[in-house]
């Protein structure tokens, strides 16, 4: 089991969090797993770009054309980081916008839900459903539980959740 994932976004969307799911969840199932991001400005909504690599990879950089899922929490970072996917990688993007990839508009579901950084677990529920990423919706479940402090966790899961049902 290989998989070559990169999560973008800007400062402040949770993109961080949702990396640490991901890579909790291969933690969980014994799989190596190695992430890196870049996040320079990211306090004043500048981008921040994560990668993850589970599976057996040396190095956890993604280079240009080999990623296998772009988890976009910024439609804006589209032009900036699908270089990085794969002629056939997926895409799942928060967007209101209609175009190229599984698309939700994670950030309006997150605000109906009174906090903005919720868009990142919304985004991850349609992920799953879309069987984009190769983790399956308890394993996510169990490693927000895990990672997630005790007073957000049912708040999370419910992001999850309507990401799922969305």
């Amino acid at each position: 089991m290989k998989q070559q994932i990169i999560v973008s976004g800007i400062g402040g969307q949770g993109v961080l969090f949702l990396t640490r799911v991901i890579a909790q969840v291969a933690v969980n199932r014994g799989i190596p797993v190695l992430t890196s991001e870049t996040h320079g400005m990211a306090q004043r909504g500048g981008t921040v770009l994560s990668t993850i690599k589970v599976g057996d990879f040396a190095s956890p950089l993604i280079r240009a054309g080999q990623a296998d899922i772009g988890l976009l929490l910024w439609d804006a970072n589209l032009p900036v980081h699908k270089g990085l996917l794969k002629a056939d990688g997926k895409l799942v993007i928060s967007t209101e916008r209609d175009g190229e990839g599984e698309r939700i508009d994670a950030a309006c579901i997150a605000r109906e839900m009174g906090n903005p950084v919720l868009s990142n677990l919304v985004l991850l529920g349609l992920a799953i459903k879309k069987k984009a990423l190769f983790c399956t919706e308890e394993e996510c479940e169990e490693a927000i539980r895990q990672l997630a402090p005790k007073k957000f966790v049912e708040q999370n899961l419910e992001a999850f959740k309507k990401g799922l049902n969305g």
